[in-house]
């Protein structure tokens, strides 16, 4: 089931594709060409540039901190328009959990400052739950964007933050779950970006934060690039506690019903 969503290749990215091909719980499944999430796009090659000025994609959603995007500038196709939207989210900004150590530079924090902060890490299902008691305003946006993507012109939904696993994940999990996708297929994508991240990627961000000191213990290594089933599946089951499902907590955001029918529409087809 982990491989129902469409792996392309955008190079200089690993956890790129699109979100098409999900079975829904009242037949058929989600439309290609629709809705794409994707880790920061800094790392793209000038053949990556044009491998996404080549699909479907004309609104890119970042849900970094102006901190992230300032250290990592997106690379934008500029052969044709592209629409940036900025929806900042502080929860899952890994850079910004660090921020305090590196903020003066590269030299180590004291032990006690370490201490401090390896004791007060959350889990990634915590972390999902204060997203979501946060976030629902920038999710209902995203959902506004897809609903209002026509076939006309390039102008599908990309989302993505700085690994494209949890404020990502999150979002896609909430628009999947509202569009009627089967739950374990919702799961089953979000837990799939942790092999794409595997490797490079991961060593590289890992490297980084132990450069700065902070020991990578095993609960520090699953929040910087794990993503386990039961992290979203705790998001989901939240919505459905507290709203009564995905689709109900978008309308508590903001989205409008009219607006609710369009996102099922366009990820049906």
């Amino acid at each position: 089931m982990a491989e129902a969503a469409m792996s392309m290749q955008v190079e200089g990215l690993y956890n790129f594709r699109d979100i098409a091909g999900m079975p829904l719980a009242s037949g058929g499944t989600t439309r290609a060409g629709v809705l794409f999430r994707s880790e920061a796009l800094g790392t793209l090659t000038q053949v990556g540039v044009d491998d996404l000025a080549a699909t479907d994609i004309g609104t890119i959603v970042d849900f970094r901190t102006p901190t992230e995007r300032q250290a990592a500038p997106d690379r934008v196709p500029t052969s044709r328009p592209f629409t940036v939207v900025d929806l900042p989210m502080l929860e899952g900004a890994m850079a910004d959990m660090t921020g305090r150590f590196v903020a003066g530079g590269p030299s180590t924090p004291p032990p006690s400052e370490i201490a401090d902060a390896m004791a007060s890490l959350p889990t990634l299902g915590e972390l999902y739950l204060e997203m979501l008691q946060h976030g629902a305003p920038p999710f209902a946006e995203v959902a506004r964007l897809i609903a209002a993507s026509t076939d006309g012109s390039p102008s599908a939904v990309l989302v993505h933050c700085t690994a494209g696993k949890d404020r990502t994940g999150v979002a896609t999990a909430l628009m999947l779950d509202a569009a009627g996708v089967e739950r374990a297929a919702v799961v089953a994508d979000y837990a799939v970006s942790q092999h794409n991240l595997a490797g490079p990627w991961a060593d590289g961000m890992l490297h980084s934060i132990a450069s700065f000191g902070l020991p990578v213990s095993p609960e520090l290594r699953t929040l910087v690039t794990g993503t386990p089933p039961e992290a979203i599946e705790q998001a989901l089951s939240w919505t459905d506690d507290e709203h009564g499902g995905a689709a109900e907590y978008l309308l508590s955001g903001g989205l409008q019903p009219a607006e609710l029918d369009g996102l099922r529409a366009r990820m049906a087809g």
